[in-house]
């Protein structure tokens, strides 16, 4: 057994660390004198110790740190790259975001989207697996990244087969200040069980209207220069909607080059008559 000040040590853990985590469930001492209430630890806790410490020095929050510690190093393994993953992600948006701003400054008045037709098309009834996710702006791109390749595990692993699509349907509005309901949607065939966080339902089929942008232009605030053109076409259309706007990440988006097509903006509306079709 180990005090606390030897298993810190060895551990590279400081007493308030120590305690933090003891009070969290995430590494209880072994046992605790119950007259002192002094803190003693079992050698063998010094590996897990040592994860966290690492884990926390990449700034990984310790509710994650719970869920990748949980079970075998091979989940542990899974885990931790489906968070690097969307780490990446969110930086990769932080950067973009600051780089469209920089253009803005550099080309004062020039239009931040060039001109582009708004499309309608229909898209028939889809079998999907959603995970759903309160969240704000900035914890966006990491959100939709870790969520995708949750949802493509699950398909894959029961053998379902999918076509490449990612669908983010936004229930409220996401802003840098507030929380909104997003669901990140795999469309997919076969039989698949919902697990965890990962709901199976039917979209119905509907019409939507749209338009096409780059990968270099799916970046906050840019991106929004897309919804206004959609949903200005909606309104001086006279369609009501019937249902959330929504993006469509066409297959292959994380291999696409920035000038490749690469997402939909896309608002279901009320069939239109004699719509055009793509």
């Amino acid at each position: 057994m180990l005090t606390i000040s030897e298993f810190g040590r060895r551990s590279g853990l400081s007493h308030k660390a120590l305690r933090l985590y003891d009070v969290s469930g995430l590494l209880p001492p072994a046992s605790v004198d119950p007259v002192s209430g002094y803190r003693q630890y079992d050698e063998e806790q010094l590996e897990r110790a040592r994860r966290i410490s690492i884990l926390r020095q990449v700034e990984m929050p310790l509710a994650t740190i719970s869920e990748v510690l949980a079970g075998t190093d091979e989940e542990a393994l899974i885990r931790l790259d489906r968070w690097w993953a969307a780490e990446q992600a969110t930086n990769e948006s932080r950067r973009a975001t600051v780089e469209y701003l920089r253009d803005r400054l550099l080309r004062a008045g020039s239009p931040g989207l060039d001109p582009r037709p708004v499309l309608v098309r229909d898209v028939p009834e889809t079998k999907i697996a959603s995970i759903r996710v309160d969240v704000d702006q900035q914890g966006l791109m990491g959100v939709i990244v870790a969520s995708t390749l949750e949802i493509r595990a699950h398909l894959t692993a029961a053998g379902a087969g999918l076509t490449g699509e990612s669908w983010v349907l936004f229930h409220g509005a996401v802003t840098p200040e507030s929380e909104a309901t997003v669901e990140i949607c795999l469309p997919f065939d076969g039989l698949v069980d919902p697990a965890g966080p990962i709901g199976i339902r039917i979209e119905p089929a509907h019409t939507e209207a749209y338009c096409t942008i780059s990968r270099e232009e799916c970046v906050y605030p840019r991106i929004m220069l897309a919804y206004d053109l959609v949903q200005d076409w909606v309104r001086d259309a006279g369609h009501p909607t019937t249902g959330p706007s929504r993006e469509i990440y066409h297959a292959g988006f994380r291999d696409l080059t920035d000038s490749d097509p690469a997402v939909d903006v896309a608002q279901p509306i009320k069939p239109p008559p004699n719509k055009g079709q793509r």
